[in-house]
């Protein structure tokens, strides 16, 4: 009877078990203790089981008496849980989900694919086209869903560079309405203690991302700062930080960009940007994706510069560059062996700062240069406005005309396989990248040829289709390509080549 009772018990508990899809999100929260300081004396957290793996992620504190533990199943069938505190009420809580199969538009996390690319967890290849709105989610509600609306309405973009902590710089002089800590700017910040009102509307604002197809690369420091976060104490930071991951690892849609423009904070040493990665990389149980932003510009040769983070290392995912040349991409793709992002090459835009005032060609243009050598660009805009609302920094509307062709550009990708710089033996002496004897993608950027003659490969047969990359028309060229062969060319700028085997 007692085993019959048990299995009886059990159905019971399966049925009642909720369903949680894979990469998805399971949230559960506890009442407890409001006294003391909740966010430095009490641990939480839970351990996650399936048959004989184990995973732990931290719990944090919510205000208002609320523990949370959040987790993304990675795998399908029943999980199991039971939480770990010091506290008796909120230990050895235990329970159960199911995970069930991802809904339409969740491929899961990305991660990096084949060295020097991205993918999703299921899989399905992932081209970063970025844009950058560095504090857009400490504006006001209006203006925050007139940016959501924009990045909807361009399709142009499928990551966002944001920040955490408010930025005071030109343009962007104004107080947001909450911050990550409690306190205030004139009585001081208890850094001992979070703001859970700000980290609900930041994860609110992560989630509205993630409904869009974008993913959220969180900027954890900056230099442009008077609120007093950009020289907390170690102490300080590493209590932030664990207390970020905690709370927003379980978001499919992050990247951790430890910082914009670091080697500006002169409050830290490489040992703490070290010391910071190795926190992330410990605490995170789904191995989002990190980085890490340079300012110094190297001169003639990137290496002649001796700010940058080593990339290299084991912690550091992928490469987040500034810098305006796009043909060095290949160049630090063979030097890390890693994806190489150049997260600023300059914004189209009309401002008194020379890093805000390219054309919207040139900054279409840097798109396919970074992509067509193996790479990925991200996107800014910098019109100056009466109202001083600048996407760069606020979000708002986007009023540039790259985005359009950025889209454009992006359908082409994602149309295709992930590029690679072509071989040295396949001379190119434009912007090219494909995958040799099978496809490839050639831009001429400001040039204007009137025709070109093309090395492709003997014994095989191509199609060529000319691209207006400004226009945005595709136009087949007749006939078949192969081997050494001529091709006219209308003798513009911005032209394109698509260049397809035909048994491909």
């Amino acid at each position: 009877m007692t085993i019959e009772k048990g299995a009886n018990q059990v159905m019971q508990e399966l049925a009642k078990a909720p369903e949680i899809e894979r990469w998805g999100r399971f949230d559960l929260f506890l009442p407890g203790p409001e006294d003391g300081n909740p966010f430095t004396e009490v641990a939480f957290g839970a351990r996650f089981r399936q048959e004989h793996r184990t995973v732990e992620v931290e719990g944090f504190y919510d205000g208002e008496g609320c523990y949370r533990v959040r987790f993304m199943p990675d795998t399908l069938g029943m999980w199991s849980y039971e939480t770990v505190s010091n506290v008796p009420e909120l230990n050895l809580v235990q329970g159960m989900f199911t995970c069930v199969d991802p809904s339409a538009g969740n491929h899961g996390h990305v991660g990096v694919d084949r060295e020097v690319h991205f993918a999703y967890a299921d899989g399905k290849p992932f081209f970063s086209f970025g844009t950058t709105s560095y504090v857009w989610n400490h504006q006001d509600e209006e203006l925050q869903e007139i940016t959501l609306r924009s990045l909807a309405e361009a399709g142009a973009f499928n990551k966002i560079r944001m920040c955490v902590f408010p930025k005071h710089y030109d343009y962007n002089l104004n107080e947001p309405a909450l911050y990550p800590f409690a306190g205030s700017l004139e009585e001081g910040w208890d850094f001992t203690a979070l703001n859970p009102a700000y980290w609900r509307q930041l994860e609110r604002r992560i989630e509205d991302l993630q409904k869009l197809g974008i993913e959220a690369d969180l900027i954890l420091f900056h230099p442009y700062d008077r609120w007093g976060f950009a020289e907390m104490s170690p102490e300080t930071d590493d209590f932030y930080l664990r207390y970020a991951v905690a709370r927003l690892s379980a978001f499919r849609n992050i990247w951790w960009s430890l910082a914009n423009e670091f080697d500006l904070m002169k409050a830290k040493t490489m040992r703490d940007w070290d010391r910071f990665f190795r926190i992330i990389q410990e605490r995170d149980a789904y191995g989002h994706l990190r980085s890490i932003h340079n300012w110094h510009h190297p001169g003639i040769h990137y290496r002649s510069n001796m700010h940058w983070y080593d990339h290299g290392k084991p912690w550091v995912t992928h490469a987040s560059i500034q810098h305006h040349d796009l043909h060095f991409v290949s160049e630090w793709q063979e030097t890390y062996r890693k994806p190489i992002v150049v997260d600023e090459c300059r914004y189209e835009g009309n401002l008194n700062h020379g890093w805000g005032d390219i054309t919207a060609e040139r900054m279409v243009e840097c798109f396919w240069e970074g992509m067509l050598n193996g790479g990925y660009v991200t996107h800014g805009e910098t019109f100056l406005h009466e109202d001083n609302i600048i996407w760069w920094s606020h979000g708002g509307t986007l009023h540039g005309e790259s985005p359009s062709r950025i889209q454009f550009l992006r359908r082409i990708i994602e149309d295709g396989p992930q590029l690679s710089r072509l071989s040295a033996d396949f001379q190119w002496d434009v912007a090219a990248g494909g995958v040799d004897g099978e496809y490839y993608l050639v831009y001429f950027g400001s040039s204007r040829p009137g025709f070109r003659i093309l090395p492709l490969p003997e014994g095989i047969t191509f199609t060529i289709e000319l691209i207006d990359t400004w226009n945005m028309t595709i136009t087949p060229l007749p006939g078949a390509y192969e081997g050494t062969c001529r091709v006219e060319l209308p003798g513009k700028p911005y032209q394109a080549l698509r260049i397809q085997a035909t048994n491909q």
